[in-house]
């Protein structure tokens, strides 16, 4: 049985048990508020690694379908649910990689999850040329750690627990990889 406190008015609180027939439903609510708090990140992250936004939507939905399948399997003590997740999706990508007999190779061009805006102006350009420039000069892990860290938005801890290693060695390599990263902005001024 599970129990929780509802308000039943001002200052006092009833305890509501669900029968074990219900219990489902409260993982169901808690894979949409993951599904709903995440499906732009897992996008952009997806169509970071396969460089083409038709992929990365059927990785997306593999991956969310994948997840909801195995939601009975995530294992609270192993990690936070967003990591568990992105690590269906990096499965996920690199599946659709091997399928298509392609080098796993991320992309050194971040990909605009809100379209293409119309109306760049110079300096912002100038910028996302020089950026990707500098994407460019980054290993493979190097660009899916900054494609983790800022497409995705995951904490070290999280990506460590994508990437199965430990979470001072992911800020040790993160670190790294934005050292280089700015190295090469650098260079390209």
């Amino acid at each position: 049985m599970t129990d929780w406190q509802q308000p039943r008015s001002k200052g006092v609180t009833q305890t509501l048990v669900a029968t074990a027939g219900e219990a489902p439903r409260e993982a169901v609510i808690a894979f949409e508020r993951l599904y709903r708090s995440s499906r732009d990140d897992v996008y952009a992250y997806a169509a970071g690694i396969l460089r083409d936004r038709t992929a990365a939507e059927e990785v997306t939905a593999t991956a969310f379908e994948r997840a909801f399948r195995k939601r009975a399997y995530f294992d609270a003590g192993r990690g936070e649910p967003r990591a568990w997740l992105f690590g269906i999706v990096r499965n996920a990508a690199l599946d659709e990689l091997r399928r298509r007999g392609r080098q796993v190779e991320l992309a050194a061009e971040p990909v605009d999850k809100y379209g293409d805006a119309a109306a760049e102006d110079v300096d912002r350009s100038e910028r996302r040329l020089l950026l990707d420039s500098a994407l460019g000069a980054l290993s493979a892990g190097q660009r899916e750690l900054i494609a983790l860290k800022f497409f995705a938005g995951l904490d070290n801890a999280q990506i460590a627990s994508v990437l199965e290693i430990s979470e001072s060695n992911a800020g040790t390599r993160l670190h790294r990889a934005m050292s280089k990263l700015r190295e090469a902005c650098d260079e390209a001024l």
